[in-house]
């Protein structure tokens, strides 16, 4: 099994929250994200970004916060997180290092905001509508994100837009492709990301994807 990109999460850069490892319980997803996204909560809790589990199968909005992100380091070069939405918040991205973004969001495309920091992103857009994934989902961001992590330095944000869903989904495409069986991938995104929620039907659609490749 290859794990030769977790080598333990980096630390935060300013304007940067950094979820930390917590336990499952807590406040409902709902009420933490009206508290969490609001700009009092922000400017107090650096931890923004960070929600209590959710049950499979609940669709959620999400409004679009006025600062901060939400990142989630899985490996030393890998995070998952929420929506970015604003030029700040991009700026705090390219302070991170972030060189490369799979944005899952059918709900927003970054590459306007990326561009003066010359991040590529890579727009995947999906619904998250628990509907089992194309094959060709997958295919588009494990190509993207394996030819980034090829160059040495580079780094890698995969996001949607509460980092729940879609991009945990994608991020275990990537290490299913990367050598981690399933079981484990997801072990180790719910480990750094306990907000993270693996609906059955999508990782079906990741075992499917994986299948298909021999």
């Amino acid at each position: 099994m290859n794990r030769s990109h977790d080598t333990g999460a980096m630390s935060g850069a300013h304007g940067l929250s950094i979820s930390p490892r917590v336990g499952s319980s807590g406040k409902k997803l709902l009420e933490a994200l009206s508290a969490a996204l609001s700009p009092a909560h922000s400017a107090t809790h650096p931890e923004i970004g960070t929600f209590g589990k959710k049950p499979a199968g609940r669709k959620v909005r999400v409004t679009r916060p006025k600062m901060g992100i939400d990142i989630t380091w899985v490996t030393d070069r890998i995070g998952v997180g929420g929506g970015i939405w604003t030029a700040e918040n991009m700026a705090a991205v390219s302070r991170a290092g972030i060189t490369h973004i799979i944005d899952m969001q059918i709900e927003f495309d970054d590459t306007q905001l990326a561009g003066p920091h010359g991040i590529a992103v890579c727009w995947n857009p999906v619904d998250d509508d628990f509907e089992p994934k194309p094959a060709e989902v997958f295919v588009r961001g494990v190509e993207f994100a394996l030819a980034a992590l090829e160059t040495d330095g580079t780094k890698l944000f995969v996001h949607c837009a509460a980092g729940v869903h879609r991009a945990p989904m994608m991020t275990l495409a990537l290490l299913g492709v990367m050598g981690w069986a399933v079981e484990d991938a997801m072990g180790l995104i719910e480990g750094r990301r306990p907000v993270a929620d693996f609906a059955e039907v999508y990782v079906r659609s990741v075992e499917g994807f994986l299948r298909g490749r021999g």
